[in-house]
């Protein structure tokens, strides 16, 4: 990390954690932060759900809330990135304050409850979208909805000519009852919305599901029968955890989803155990405490084709991404992997 970026994170880091967070756009808007531009090899590439990546290394949903700096983020070293979570309406989400820096623990609990402003403001940021980048976009239901899996379907048909990926987030612990669009037979029939509203755009995308890290053995086990039969095209695991153990900060009892290093343990595992319960069968993508190029190359080795990381830039910063795809090619290399497939899942028993 350079000098100037490590001064701006201490700044950052005296101010309360979501004014931080909106200067960090704008910083990206101004031209003020670092970019480190394209970052590949042909040991980093790899297909993912029909998606040319250049590299597995991707801005998980939650920084770009609303599509403002997609332009920026496009050339920071990532393969991928993910906006949103966004909703059919404009929401303000839950009252202030609601995201905590855990400094102690290298961590972060939001409660943001799905603050956007709306699909229509972001239909209109995406038209003007790099178009030599893979972004994706994380569908999410109004809180006042009465027909929230009508909401995923109608974000995707609003938004679709301008993504290359779309997300049904029913994973937040923000947003109340929404995880329990998890079980069986909620989840196939949001799905099966989802995807039949898919296959009737004019360019079908893959849709991926992105997951919680507090689901039992069993549960996991519907997912994948889920993906399966709905025809699902990867699963993100995971989103925060409502777990606390561990936690040293003073922000440890504050309501809301735990992100950051304390959950890489926990989504790793649950991750593992995807993978073997769908057998190569769906792609997964691990997120969950990223902050290094092991630590993404270890979820690879236990199943993931690709990862995502979102709160290690609190610490890092923006250049993390590039490090961590850098750190990964020497990595691969290492342990003779000629690309990033053939690492997926070799260490998965590991994690078991």
């Amino acid at each position: 990390m350079k000098l100037t970026e490590k001064l701006g994170l201490a700044a950052l880091h005296r101010l309360d954690p979501e004014t931080a967070h909106g200067l960090s756009i704008k910083a990206l808007k101004a031209g003020l932060a670092p970019l480190a531009g394209p970052v590949t090899s042909p040991r980093l590439t790899i297909q993912l759900a029909g998606l040319n990546l250049p590299n597995p290394i991707g801005l998980a949903a939650g920084f770009d809330k609303n599509g403002e700096v997609i332009g920026p983020l496009s050339r920071a070293g990532f393969g991928f990135i993910e906006v949103g979570a966004v909703t059919p309406r404009p929401q303000p989400g839950n009252p202030k304050p609601r995201l905590f820096r855990l400094t102690e623990d290298a961590a972060a609990i939001n409660r943001f409850g799905f603050n956007n402003e709306g699909m229509e403001v972001m239909a209109r940021r995406l038209a003007n979208r790099p178009k030599d980048a893979v972004i994706g976009l994380n569908l999410g239901a109004n809180k006042d909805s009465d027909n929230r899996p009508g909401d995923f379907a109608e974000v995707l048909a609003h938004c679709a000519e301008y993504l290359d990926f779309a997300t049904v987030n029913v994973s937040s612990p923000n947003t109340e009852k929404l995880r329990d669009l998890q079980g069986k037979a909620a989840l196939t029939a949001l799905l099966s919305g989802v995807t039949e509203t898919r296959n009737a755009l004019s360019r079908p995308m893959p849709i991926f599901l992105k997951i919680a890290p507090d689901l039992t053995d069993s549960e996991l086990s519907d997912i994948a029968d889920v993906a399966r039969e709905t025809g699902v095209d990867a699963v993100i695991a995971t989103n925060t955890t409502l777990s606390r153990d561990g936690l040293r900060s003073g922000h440890k009892d504050q309501a809301g989803g735990l992100s950051g290093a304390p959950l890489f343990e926990k989504s790793t595992r649950v991750l593992a155990h995807l993978s073997r319960v769908t057998d190569g069968q769906v792609p997964l993508i691990g997120v969950g405490g990223v902050s290094s190029a092991q630590q993404a190359y270890d979820k690879i080795c236990a199943g993931a084709s690709a990862v995502q990381f979102y709160t290690a830039m609190v610490y890092g910063g923006l250049s993390l991404a590039a490090k961590i795809a850098k750190g990964l090619d020497r990595l691969l290399e290492q342990d003779g992997f000629d690309n990033v497939a053939q690492a997926v899942g070799s260490k998965r028993e590991d994690w078991l």
